[in-house]
Parts: structure tokens; sequence; C-alpha cells
């Protein structure tokens, strides 16, 4: 399963594992949000409410798809973040780990807070 992520000034496409959380964004697509920036993460509202998952990390790596359910909203990390220890990327509470961005993640340091944000299905 693949996802395109745009915003004005750029895009990335993320490869989606098969997770309850990865099938209802995807049933949800296409969508488009309001980015906000948390230190180097992007993050933005999806309306959708799912679950926390029995998996759910709260330190990932940088590109790592995630989904902060205490939020509604689709986490993408690429560098440290307000509570992160040294380098890693700490998100603010578990997220659940549905994919990665198959790209540069660090592109996304290009999206600015309040930002149009559109996530899509990639056709294969």
């Amino acid at each position: 399963m693949q996802i395109r992520i745009s915003w004005p000034s750029g895009h990335l496409t993320a490869t989606l594992d098969d997770t309850p959380t990865a099938q209802a964004l995807t049933k949800a697509l296409p969508l488009v949000s309001s980015a906000h920036t948390w230190g180097q993460e992007v993050y933005f509202d999806t309306g959708l409410s799912v679950p926390r998952e029995t998996n759910a990390q709260q330190v990932v790596e940088p590109g790592t798809v995630a989904f902060w359910t205490d939020g509604d909203a689709l986490a993408l990390p690429y560098g440290p973040t307000p509570i992160s220890r040294g380098d890693e990327c700490r998100l603010a509470s578990p997220c659940n780990v549905m994919g990665r961005l198959d790209g540069d993640p660090s592109l996304l340091a290009s999206v600015r807070d309040g930002d149009p944000v559109r996530v899509e299905c990639v056709e294969n």
C-alpha cells in the first residue's frame, strides 16, 4: 500500500504496512489537512479516530509513518522533537506505526506550520 503526501513545496511517497490503522487511513483517503510542526516532526489531523495498537511506539526512526491516536493525527518525524533525548525521534505519546517514507525524510523540513497537506493513495 503506497500513499503520496503533498505540500506546497514538495511531496513524498510512503509504503504502509498492512495494519488496522493503515487500512482505516487508506479507506479515508484522499484527505486534505493543515500541517503543524513540532521540532523536526510534521503532523496533521486526519479526522480519523482509531484505537492505540498493542505495538505502539514513542521512539521511532526518522521517516516513520505513525498515527498519533491521542490527536487523531498522522505524525511524520524526521529528527528530534522538543522532548527527544539526543538525536532520537520521540513522539508526544506512543503512536501506531504504519510504515515508512520512501524518500529522504528531511524533505519534510520544507513544510511550514499551516501549509495545506494532501494525502492520497498511489495507483500501482
